[in-house]
C-alpha cells in the first residue's frame, strides 16, 4: 500500500529549511520580544525583520502587517472591528465563503444588528460581479468580504477588479487570501484592497501563525486585549519561532514559485487527464477541472458511485493510504454536505460523492497513478 498525501489545501508538510530556521531560533533566541534587555531586543529585532520581509512580498509597509495565529483569527479581527469600532452596518459576502467569514458575519449580525447581503453565485461557482455592483449601489457603509481562491472548488476571484469596484462605491474590501498567499503574487499598491489574511501552514510553514494585512489608517482596533504587542492590534507575547517559520516559508514559496507552480500544475493536469480516461462520467465541481480558470493546487472531483459505495468512499481511501477531503478541513468531521457544493450543485449531483484532492511540490505522477487505480477499483 502506498501513502499519498493529497490534502494540501488543508495543510502542507513543512519544508526542512523552515524546521531548521525555527529550531535555531528556539535554541538561541529565547528572550521575550517585549523585554528591554539584550535578550528581548534580539528577539524583537528578528520579528521586525520578518515583518519587513513579508511586507516586501506584497509591496506594502511593514507597519501594515499584523501577526496572528492564522487566517481565522485575522478574519475575525478585521470583520469584528469594522462593525464594532468603525460603525459599518452592512456585510456583503457570498454563501460559499469559508466559515471563518460566514460564522463571524452571522454572529455580528446578531450582536450589532448588521445587515448581511449575499452576492449571487453562478452555477460554475463564480461570483456574480453584476449583482455585486447592484448590492454596492444600494448599500451604505458596507464591507465586502470575498475570498480570492475558494478553498473547496478552486475558483479564482479577480480581486483587483473587485477592489476597484468597492473603491468606486466607497466600500471596504476584505479578502480571505489563505489559499493564494504563497501560491500567487499580489502587489497591493496595484490592488486597492483594504484587508487580507494568510496562514503559514498553507505554504509549507508552521501551524498556528499567520498575518493580517491591514491598510494604513484603517482604524482597526484589537479584539485581544492585554498588551501593546503588534502595534496594539493583538495583545500577547509573539510566537517568535513561528513567525520565523512563516517568514522563511513565504520567502521559499515565492523564491521557487515559478518552478514549483509549473511542477504542481503538471501534477493536476495529469490527474485530470487520467480521471477522464479511466473513470467514465467523472465530474469536476466549480471551475476546478479547468486549468485556466482555477487554482493549480486543487481539484474537486464528483464520482459516479452508488449511494452505498459513496457512504464508504472516504473510509476506503483512508484504508488505502490516501489523504484527501470532502471539503474544508475545518468541517471534515461533520456529516453535513459541503455548504459550497450545496450552493452550486443540483440534487442529483449532490447525491454523488465529491472529493477534494490538493497538491504540493512533494507529490508525484506515481501518486496520481496510484490514486486513480484505487478510484477505479472502487467504482
Amino acid at each position: 500500500m502506498n501513502n499519498v498525501y493529497f490534502d494540501n489545501a488543508a495543510t502542507t508538510k513543512m519544508r526542512d529549511e523552515v524546521i531548521d530556521a525555527m529550531t535555531d531560533v528556539m535554541r538561541l533566541h529565547y528572550g521575550n520580544p517585549s523585554s528591554s534587555h539584550s535578550f528581548g531586543r534580539s528577539s524583537r529585532a528578528l520579528i521586525e525583520q520578518c515583518r519587513i520581509n513579508i511586507a516586501a512580498h506584497f509591496n506594502v509597509s511593514a507597519s501594515e502587517i499584523c501577526f496572528t495565529s492564522g487566517g481565522t483569527e485575522a478574519d475575525n479581527l478585521i470583520l469584528r472591528s469594522v462593525i464594532r469600532d468603525l460603525g459599518y452596518k452592512t456585510i456583503i459576502t457570498s454563501k460559499i465563503e469559508h466559515h471563518a467569514v460566514l460564522h463571524t458575519a452571522e454572529l455580528l449580525s446578531k450582536e450589532y444588528d448588521v445587515n448581511i447581503k449575499f452576492v449571487n453565485v453562478k452555477p460554475n461557482g463564480d461570483i456574480d460581479r453584476d449583482h455585486l455592483e447592484v448590492l454596492l449601489k444600494v448599500s451604505d457603509k458596507a464591507i465586502v468580504s470575498l475570498m480570492h481562491i475558494n478553498n473547496e472548488i478552486g475558483n479564482i476571484l479577480d480581486i483587483e477588479d473587485v477592489a476597484k469596484l468597492c473603491k468606486t462605491h466607497n466600500a471596504l474590501f476584505h479578502s480571505d487570501t489563505v489559499q493564494s498567499v504563497g501560491h500567487y503574487t499580489m502587489d497591493l499598491q496595484q490592488i486597492p484592497i483594504d484587508f487580507m489574511v494568510a496562514s503559514a501552514h498553507k505554504f509549507h510553514g508552521p501551524k498556528g501563525v499567520g498575518f493580517a494585512f491591514i491598510r494604513k489608517d484603517s482604524g482597526i482596533k484589537p479584539s485581544i486585549i492585554g498588551g501593546e504587542q503588534e502595534r496594539g492590534l493583538r495583545a500577547g507575547t509573539e510566537s517568535l519561532h513561528n513567525i520565523i517559520g512563516l517568514d522563511k516559508a513565504l520567502a521559499l514559496a515565492y523564491g521557487y514559485l515559478d518552478t514549483e507552480k509549473a511542477y504542481i500544475k503538471s501534477i493536476k493536469s495529469y490527474f485530470i487527464e487520467q480521471l477522464k480516461e479511466c473513470i467514465s462520467n467523472v465530474g469536476f465541481n466549480g471551475n476546478s477541472g479547468d486549468m485556466d480558470k482555477s487554482t493549480y493546487t486543487l481539484v474537486n472531483v464528483r464520482l459516479p458511485l452508488s449511494p452505498e459505495k459513496a457512504a464508504m468512499l472516504q473510509f476506503q481511501l483512508d484504508l488505502k493510504g490516501i489523504a484527501c477531503s470532502k471539503g474544508s478541513a475545518c468541517q471534515s468531521g461533520s456529516s453535513q454536505k459541503s455548504h459550497v457544493l450545496s450552493e452550486i450543485l443540483n440534487e442529483e449531483e449532490l447525491n454523488k460523492p465529491s472529493v477534494r484532492f490538493s497538491f504540493s511540490k512533494y507529490n508525484t505522477k506515481d501518486d496520481v497513478d496510484y490514486v486513480v487505480e484505487v478510484l477505479k477499483s472502487l467504482n
